[in-house]
């Protein structure tokens, strides 16, 4: 008994493997449009604060949020963190600071960094940033607003800098959709 070759199979056996090839790959986007979709329904459950959707993409700003509110940018971007009686770390109900929500100030004792804003400025543009520049400075650690040769030395930038540009871009356009505060008056630990 032979075994036969690839050319020598039926037609019938290439056709039905074609077609699986094909239901299985329509299946595996149905999957992975079910995650983002649910990325998109999370984000917007867990957003603390009025958006302002116009002009934005509401798929990208439902998973920039995601991203956002549960990748802990508020821990380091707000201060406080929580409203008073609010802080689960201590037992009570969680509720976000929404008033100082992203506008920075929090410090890193002993050291001299304070956390930024990093709301839309006055133009929409998060912490002053372009895309480009906002893409450069997660993905090198230097804000080119900055002086040259300066790195964030809090922010997680490598971590934040592995992910995707259309993660990024998400964040990004999340970012612009928050209320624009002025900076956090009262910095602290």
């Amino acid at each position: 008994m032979s075994i036969p070759k690839w050319n020598a199979r039926p037609a019938g056996i290439v056709a039905a493997a074609v077609i699986t090839a094909i239901a299985f790959s329509q299946v595996a986007g149905a999957d992975n449009e079910q995650g983002d979709e649910s990325k998109i329904q999370q984000g917007y459950a867990i957003n603390p604060v009025p958006l302002n959707l116009g002009g934005k993409n509401r798929a990208l700003v439902g998973l920039g949020s995601y991203i956002v509110n549960s990748g802990g940018c508020n821990d380091c971007h707000t201060h406080p963190s929580y409203l008073p009686g609010h802080n689960p770390f201590l037992g009570q109900p969680e509720l976000i600071n929404a008033p100082q929500y992203l506008s920075g100030g929090r410090t890193f004792p002993p050291s001299p960094f304070v956390s930024p804003n990093i709301t839309p400025d006055a133009t929409g543009k998060p912490a002053g940033l372009t895309f480009e520049q906002f893409k450069e400075t997660m993905r090198t650690g230097h804000n080119p607003l900055d002086p040259p040769g300066s790195l964030l030395q809090i922010m997680p930038w490598t971590v934040f800098g592995k992910k995707t540009d259309g993660d990024l871009r998400a964040v990004y356009e999340y970012l612009s959709a928050i209320p624009s505060l002025a900076d956090n008056p009262h910095p602290g630990p």
